[in-house]
């Protein structure tokens, strides 16, 4: 008779098996305490691999803490500058930087002041460019901005403060004039959207407007400080 044993073959392959997961630790299972930490009872980290360069970097470190308890130190490579000790060339104070400030300032503002002045002295702009025209004074009333429309007026006020800031007489271009003219047609825009609070497109050509103003803006900053501050202290700017 063949008698078949399968279940001493299986019985021995698990015990196998129950002795080797037996002798593992499972993943919640605390370290031994041989592998703590002295009594703070944290497991030791894994040792980790250290390259040759980093050895040989640690050896080095160990070494001139060393040689600095002794009060040698490493020698400094060419040409090295000490940041501390070394000093700055051209430098100035913050009092004298803030007193050259405030000087530039001042003097800005009465550029700006007699600027002002000759504008106000000038003859009042009127309606069709009828500056200068000898005519009575019915005639005249007729081409006084006070009878003009709203656009006639905008632009009235946008040429009186291009003058302010032209180089030369029939300045346009330049970049403080610019600023000027970006600056009316944004402040046309805000009065329009004051009633008009839903008109999407008109916000977004004010945003548009808002970009152009900051690029010259900053151009003005990098090429033109001078300029740049007067126009900003005149039209208020918050930069």
């Amino acid at each position: 008779l063949l008698v078949n044993k399968p279940s001493a073959m299986v019985s021995s392959a698990m015990l196998r098996a129950v002795a080797s997961m037996s002798l593992r630790p499972t993943a919640g299972a605390m370290a031994p305490l041989s592998s703590m930490n002295g009594n703070s009872l944290v497991p030791s980290q894994q040792h980790r691999f250290i390259t040759k360069a980093r050895k040989k970097r640690e050896e080095r470190k160990a070494k001139w803490a060393e040689l600095a308890k002794q009060g040698i130190f490493p020698p400094k490579p060419p040409k090295y500058l000490d940041p501390k000790n070394t000093p700055v060339i051209g430098a100035i104070s913050r009092e004298d930087r803030d007193r050259v400030a405030k000087e530039a300032e001042e003097r800005a503002s009465q550029e700006m002041k007699e600027r002002m002045d000759q504008v106000k002295n000038k003859e009042p702009l009127q309606r069709f460019h009828f500056e200068g025209v000898k005519m009575s004074d019915r005639v005249q009333k007729l081409f006084d901005l006070t009878n003009g429309s709203q656009s006639e007026v905008v632009k009235a006020q946008k040429q009186r403060g291009m003058e302010l800031f032209q180089m030369r007489e029939g300045d346009t271009g330049s970049s403080a004039v610019q600023v000027i003219a970006l600056t009316t047609r944004i402040q046309q825009k805000q009065t329009h959207l004051r009633t008009h609070k839903k008109d999407n497109s008109s916000k977004r050509g004010l945003d548009a407007l808002y970009v152009r103003r900051r690029k010259v803006l900053d151009y003005m900053e990098r090429k033109d400080f001078e300029s740049y501050r007067k126009v900003v202290k005149t039209l208020g700017l918050v930069r």
